[in-house]
């Protein structure tokens, strides 16, 4: 996408306005056995703006980008935000500003592949799992490609320029046993473009070996036991924990829609060993999954620590919100199309490691489980959760026995962080989530392994 001279525009600004231009490009591949199922590339780009006034907002956009349709869309913002505040009246003061600027182009230097050297790099990994494991039912390796490229300006001087990619692999792994089919699924890759995250593909044959190792195991598995055990959650489970069954619970929107952490601010909600934080750009020094420097609304991204030694301490917010709350706003303001408007959306939501060894943490368990792997999870304003479990572990005697077959773990979040009596001091990112809260949007989810008590599902 061409780079547009946003800042020309502002003479047309009469009221708060936002303008961005957008770019989404995605490439999508799938091979099912050694056939290519599916080979798409597709690309939605166009222009909105958005105009606050009174308490409300006026929006338009359009798919063709150009001088005239910039200008046509700014108008009709406008002309929308006057007629609603003209009916509504709220009559509420104008926006806080809180500017922001920067320019991050994460584009590759290396030569691009083609879309047909991309299915030869499929085809050699899912030949390596012929090869290998001839006693698969099936398998599937996928491939998902998306860049987000975004130019802002707003009527506070912010201004930003972004191009965020993500690239990811995914691998799915079947066999039969007595006649019962087990499937296991991994993720690989993550922030970049493919060419900067994967090399070549024996890069990933360790990683699909202990993929069938698990698979394996699962297969020859037990049921778990149903009931509340001492369980440890590893780090995948403790990321999507902490966007669907918390994170979701204290972005500012929802909070103000009922939210169960609405009546909990300052309070305890979980074990002093837990800290939370949705990561703007960077956690402990190194990128995130999807950074995030300056907002869709134009405001310079912070880190929202959210609960810090077991008491939640704020709320994810956008500028309307932040007023509303009479705080600074977080900059978690995104938009995924450029049709979208911008809402309250997380960014890379984890607990922070804690000081624990995870031997430790299996030592210290003398009847319950390690839980690894998710395959689906959902969670209420109540913070009540419910996820499936894909892969996992008994834990008999201090020791890890038995892979488990797949099960479910419920309960509700904050009572379940009460329970959390020791944290790793690892921490890895789930580096292939999109939330899909009223609209698709990529977001990361990490965090050590933690130690609790929680209900599992049985046979």
């Amino acid at each position: 996408m061409q780079i547009y001279d946003l800042k020309k525009y502002k003479q047309l600004f009469k009221e708060y306005t936002e303008v961005r231009v957008q770019e989404n490009r995605n490439i999508s591949i799938s091979v099912l056995n050694g056939d290519v199922l599916s080979n798409t590339r597709s690309s939605e780009s166009g222009v909105s703006a958005r105009v606050y006034k009174g308490g409300v907002w006026g929006f338009s956009s359009n798919p063709t980008i150009s001088d005239e349709t910039v200008q046509t869309v700014i108008n009709a913002a406008t002309e929308n935000a006057l007629y609603l505040n003209d009916r509504v009246r709220k009559n509420k003061d104008p926006l806080p500003g809180y500017p922001g600027q920067a320019e991050h182009d994460f584009t590759t230097k290396k030569p691009r592949l083609s879309q047909k050297q991309l299915i030869t790099f499929l085809k050699d990994v899912d030949n390596y799992i012929l090869q290998k494991y001839p006693d698969l039912s099936a398998r599937t390796t996928m491939l998902r490609l998306l860049d987000m490229e975004k130019q802002f300006i707003n009527s506070e001087d912010s201004h930003s320029l972004s191009i965020v990619p993500r690239s990811i692999i995914i691998t799915s792994l079947s066999l039969l046993k007595d006649n019962q089919p087990f499937e296991l699924y991994e993720v690989f890759g993550g922030f970049g473009q493919f060419e900067d995250v994967f090399e070549k593909p024996e890069d990933l044959y360790e990683k699909i070996d202990e993929q069938y190792e698990h698979l394996k195991k699962k297969a020859e598995g037990v049921y778990a036991q149903a009931g509340i055990h001492e369980c440890i959650l590893g780090p995948e489970l403790a990321g999507i924990l902490s966007h669907e069954a918390i994170g979701h619970t204290v972005e500012a929107d929802i909070v103000m829609g009922g939210s169960v952490a609405a009546d909990h601010l300052g309070k305890q909600v979980a074990s002093p060993l837990i800290t939370m934080t949705d990561f703007a750009h960077h956690a402990h020094g190194v990128l995130c999954p999807v950074p995030v420097f300056v907002d869709d609304e134009g405001t310079k991204a912070e880190d929202a620590v959210l609960i810090k030694d077991g008491v939640l301490k704020t709320f994810m917010h956008n500028k309307e919100s932040a007023r509303h709350f009479g705080v600074e706003p977080t900059g978690n303001a995104r938009a995924y199309q450029y049709s979208d408007e911008p809402i309250i959306r997380m960014r890379n939501t984890a607990i922070i490691p804690g000081k624990d060894k995870l031997e430790d943490m299996i030592a210290s368990i003398e009847d319950g489980f390690y839980l690894m792997q998710a395959s689906n999870g959902q969670a209420d304003s109540t913070s009540e959760f419910m996820f499936g479990i894909v892969k996992g572990y008994e834990i008999k005697n201090g020791k890890l026995g038995k892979g488990i077959k797949d099960t479910t773990i419920s309960g509700i979040a904050f009572d379940m962080l009460n329970t959390i009596s020791m944290v790793s001091d690892d921490m890895s990112w789930s580096c292939g989530g999109m939330c899909g809260k009223k609209q698709l949007i990529p977001v990361g989810m990490g965090g050590p392994a933690v130690k609790c008590k929680v209900k599992i599902g049985g046979k």
